[in-house]
């Protein structure tokens, strides 16, 4: 037994970085960042050509995007904490880190569908709504979809599947949380900053 888990469950080529499941992970991770950089030229491209007359918010409000952007970037502090706990061998933070991280996210989705609801424009209204919902709406997709991973793994880190010498997932799992707030950095950037721009 190694942290509670049978020699043979280990899986085999290595661990942490040097797992194969790691690398795959990169791999799904380069392609949605293609999906949203591919997403995110055409918001400028259609910008380009329309100039400020096209944003139905000359200067969107930043009442709860800006602080729902310190929440998602707490989320992965908190991650990044829980992940180093689990290295570490400190379980109890390993196990607090998932949980804030968690409910981080979930204060998010709850901020992000309030704003949704007191925008004056929808998905068929304009190209501009068009972007601005499926963008926003496929990062919410992956918010949840992060938040399901992170809530998997911490029922797993309950059960005493991870520790020190066995934590693979858990790296995989922090990595994918990071691409998410990453990815709302570019998007928060693209609509609610460079319209103050100009």
């Amino acid at each position: 037994m190694v942290d509670g888990v049978a020699i043979g469950a280990l899986p085999v080529g290595g661990q942490g970085r040097n797992h194969v499941a790691w690398w795959g992970a990169l791999c799904l991770i380069a392609t949605e960042a293609s999906l949203f950089a591919y997403l995110l030229f055409s918001y400028a491209y259609i910008a380009l050509q329309n100039g400020s007359a096209w944003l139905p918010e000359r200067h969107p409000s930043l009442a709860l995007a800006l602080p729902d952007t310190g929440v998602l970037l707490l989320s992965s502090v908190a991650v990044w904490w829980g992940e180093r706990g689990v290295i570490q061998g400190r379980r109890g933070q390993h196990l607090a880190g998932l949980s804030i991280a968690i409910a981080l996210g979930a204060i998010f989705v709850a901020v992000q569908m309030v704003e949704w609801s007191q925008k004056r424009f929808g998905l068929a209204s304009s190209s501009y709504g068009s972007l601005y919902f499926t963008i926003t709406g496929f990062h919410m997709v992956h918010v949840v979809v992060g938040m399901i991973i992170l809530a998997t793994l911490l029922g797993w880190s309950i059960a005493g599947y991870f520790g020190p010498r066995r934590h693979t997932p858990i790296l995989i799992g922090a990595a994918y949380w990071h691409f998410v707030d990453v990815v709302w950095l570019f998007v928060f950037t693209t609509f609610y900053v460079t319209p103050y721009l100009g």
